[in-house]
């Protein structure tokens, strides 16, 4: 399967990106967003668009704590670097592989894809509103490391793509 995206990628770069998606986090984005924007660019997307559409996947979906918002943001990647169109089985086969793929390389390294078992939370739903983002958040938090570590692993898995 051809990539769509022009760029070249080598291990430097997605250094660089990695560390880009855990900057954005660390500017207020959500885990969802930073892993999307940090790849925007290869796709010929705003990275303001890319904030938009990754939104709502922050907090395991909306602070729902279900699948991870880092891994959402590399499904959504996913989306972009291998199409799934629903005329071509193919597509979405290969699509759905990439998916299963960066999900077991995370799941792999944490134990889990699920927010609330990476946050050791022991509800299933939160409060919609989001916490503030002190100091305090971030050393109670392992959301910088894990966006770092999903901007990785989907950009390891975009070199493999043929």
């Amino acid at each position: 399967m051809k990539p769509i995206f022009s760029s070249t990628l080598n291990s430097q770069l997605i250094k660089e990106r990695a560390e880009q998606a855990k900057a954005y986090f660390l500017d207020g984005y959500n885990c969802s967003q930073s892993v999307f924007m940090a790849y925007a660019d290869l796709f010929d997307l705003d990275v303001e668009l890319a904030s938009k559409l990754a939104s709502s996947f922050g907090g395991g979906m909306g602070r729902l704590r279900e699948v991870c918002g880092t891994c959402t943001g590399m499904f959504m990647v996913a989306s972009m670097a291998i199409p799934a169109d629903n005329k071509d089985a193919d597509a979405k086969k290969a699509n759905y592989a990439l998916v299963q793929q960066v999900a077991e390389d995370f799941r792999k390294e944490n134990g889990s894809i699920i927010c609330r078992e990476l946050l050791g939370l022991d509800h299933k739903k939160d409060e919609p509103t989001p916490s503030a983002r002190t100091q305090e958040y971030y050393k109670k938090r392992p959301c910088g490391e894990l966006v770092y570590l999903a901007a990785e692993i989907i950009g390891k898995r975009l070199m493999e793509i043929k």
